[in-house]
């Protein structure tokens, strides 16, 4: 199966070319089915590959395949190709791109069905899954980077799907500039890779640097470059804010993109070069501060966001600040497992509320909701059970991934832990507020809207009651040791990580205090459950749509810290300010003066010259003889 993985991102390129180039004329029908169809070879493709891996993995090999498709660059040195590297951590992420990818396009076949772009979207979808392939697939840096810049360029296309709202089109330019900043990190760093090591070959990076020294410089100034470039894809601060605002596009953007693939891309990355982060530990710091800040700040703004999809939004932040956490403090297995839980659960929460969506007439605030349980049944199940696995709570999956980053996060730093159990009590209080809003209560919304509220066909229920499956046991995949698991996920992916491991040594907890710390975390989610509970059921609270929360932190909140107008304060304005400055004085004052000066030079000076032309024989003749009287003159004075 091997060496059939150059399909699998192909197939999605195929039906990019198939519908965008007949995106006027294809029928609906077939265009969802080339869609769906050409992911879901790609998804069978997937597991073929990762059955190979799986059984030389059994077999105790490190099952690392490197698949040549044709040279690409060759000067002098520079020698790159094509190629791809099929190993466990790109198996795992082939089967959740392809995978959650296929679940999302069978969704947006009765989500989009009634829009006018349906066919542009089903290609543009199939761009950014033939992109996100080759992220994961590259055996090298630069392909990598092909596809890092390409799922970057379809968020921007399917962010600003909508583009006849004007706010929609500017959330699209947000992402597009935001991760531009960061890529530029990814750019430098990759200049300096090739430097240090002379390849971008994977294969021959990551031997070279496992020989330096602990706290080589080169290594730390690359590994802060990369990490600028996973904050921007993988929104953490300071290039957060861009995620919020990308709810502009469709839901199933929101799911494909925003929760399940492209913003784990950072993760993925940092995951793929785990010896260069584990040989700068002045990095890992950096990346555990801004990972648990990340998680506290954005956890924080959720709680009293009142729009579906922005409280989700800053979940997704906040999660990927946990899994950065991860990073920092060397679980690079737990991160990594985390991405895959989150996957299945917060992909369920966006589709559930795009369901939710769909059945309120395209209503996003929950304020306007409530009582939808009886109308939703399938979408409150699901929906439930996602937010049980988000929130920490045995034995749904978030629990075993956020335990087992808490756990490394404790044996690291004690306030590390601490930090991170306040963002879990944060995370299971906004999620149930948000679940009870929803579904819980009266109906808040219109009479038209009561009279359409309906389930959701099943092109978007089955998805759902897939990922709610997958979210329910996604947790056995690796449960540890103290509860009777044997860590297989772990023993998967250890040849990826055996050099960190190797340098830092194996990561061990007494039994003892890991039952302490799983039963604190899971008390406190259910505490906090019954807390939402007792607040928006019991005593049927519901925020004021007409007034601001009251309480200076509570409105900070609101105001979602004033990030945004400090950086439109620090940044946007300054920049603009200059920009009009050079459009006024050196452009037009300047440039334009200059050009404009020599027009009007010429033109001024042809005025008086053309005077000389005055069509008069009898001047013509005057003019002829001074000629030859100065000639003449010439003549005997130079002589």
């Amino acid at each position: 199966m091997i060496d059939l993985v150059w399909l699998i991102p192909l197939l999605p390129l195929v039906g990019f070319l198939v519908n965008g180039l007949g995106r006027n004329v294809l029928p609906k029908s077939l265009v969802s089915f080339i869609g769906c169809g050409v992911v879901l070879i790609a998804f069978l493709l997937s597991c073929g590959v990762f059955s190979t891996v799986y059984a030389a993995r059994q077999a105790g090999e490190v099952a690392a395949f490197t698949q040549p498709v044709f040279d690409w660059i060759s000067a002098g040195n520079l020698q790159v190709s094509l190629s791809f590297l099929v190993d466990p951590l790109s198996a795992v992420m082939l089967l959740i791109v392809t995978g959650i990818g296929f679940l999302i396009h069978v969704y947006s076949i009765g989500y989009m069905q009634q829009d006018a772009g349906f066919a542009k979207f089903f290609a543009y979808l199939n761009l950014f899954i033939f992109f996100m392939l080759l992220l994961v697939l590259g055996s090298n840096y630069i392909v990598m980077f092909i596809g890092w810049e390409g799922v970057g360029l379809c968020s921007y296309l399917l962010i600003g799907f909508w583009f006849k709202n004007s706010s929609y089109a500017s959330a699209a330019k947000k992402a597009f500039v935001m991760n531009r900043i960061g890529d530029l990190g990814f750019l430098i760093a990759v200049f300096l890779i090739f430097a240090t090591f002379g390849t971008f070959e994977f294969t021959g990076v990551f031997p070279q640097a496992a020989k330096m020294v602990t706290g080589d410089t080169t290594l730390l100034l690359i590994t802060l470059l990369l990490f600028v470039a996973a904050t921007g894809k993988s929104a953490q601060i300071p290039l957060f804010t861009w995620l919020p605002d990308a709810m502009a596009g469709p839901t199933p953007v929101s799911a494909l993109i925003h929760a399940a693939t492209m913003v784990t891309a950072g993760i993925y990355m940092i995951a793929r070069s785990n010896i260069l982060f584990t040989l700068s530990p002045i990095t890992l710091q950096v990346v555990a501060a801004i990972g648990i800040c990340t998680a506290l700040l954005a956890a924080a703004i959720a709680v009293t966001q009142n729009d579906i999809k922005k409280v989700l939004a800053y979940s997704t932040v906040s999660q990927l600040g946990y899994m950065f956490l991860g990073l920092g403090v060397g679980a690079f297995t737990g991160a990594f497992f985390h991405v895959i839980t989150h996957a299945f659960f917060k992909a369920l929460l966006f589709l559930g509320a795009g369901s939710v969506i769909h059945a309120m007439s395209d209503e996003q605030d929950m304020r306007s909701m409530g009582g939808l349980k009886k109308h939703l049944p399938v979408t409150y199940l699901t929906m439930l059970i996602g937010t049980i696995a988000i929130a920490g709570i045995p034995p749904l999956s978030g629990f075993f991934s956020k335990d087992e980053i808490l756990a490394h996060a404790f044996a690291h730093s004690k306030l590390l832990w601490i930090l991170g159990f306040i963002g879990a009590l944060f995370t299971a209080f906004y999620m149930f507020r948000m679940l009870f809003l929803t579904f819980f209560g009266r109906f808040r919304g219109t009479s038209e809207q009561e009279k359409h509220l309906h389930e959701s066909p099943a092109t978007m229920t089955v998805p759902l009651i897939v990922l709610a499956v997958l979210a329910a046991i996604g947790g056995l995949l690796n449960v540890p040791s103290a509860l009777g698991g044997g860590h297989a996920l772990a023993n998967f992916l250890a040849p990826v990580f055996a050099d960190s491991v190797a340098k830092t040594g194996e990561f061990h907890l007494e039994h003892s205090t890991e039952y302490v710390l799983m039963g604190i975390s899971a008390l406190a989610a259910v505490v906090m459950a019954v807390v939402a509970y007792r607040l928006y059921v019991s005593k049927a609270v519901v925020p004021d749509p007409d007034e601001v929360p009251r309480g200076w932190l509570a409105k900070l909140s609101y105001r979602k810290f004033y990030v945004d107008e400090l950086y439109d304060a620090l940044v946007v304005r300054p920049l603009n300010a200059l920009s009009v400055f050079f459009y006024r004085t050196v452009d037009k004052g300047g440039i334009d003066g200059i050009v404009d000066g020599i027009g009007k030079a010429a033109g001024e000076s042809s005025k008086g010259i053309r005077l000389l032309q005055s069509g008069n024989v009898g001047f013509y003749i005057f003019m002829m003889v001074i000629g030859v009287i100065a000639l003449l003159a010439y003549g005997i004075f130079n002589g």
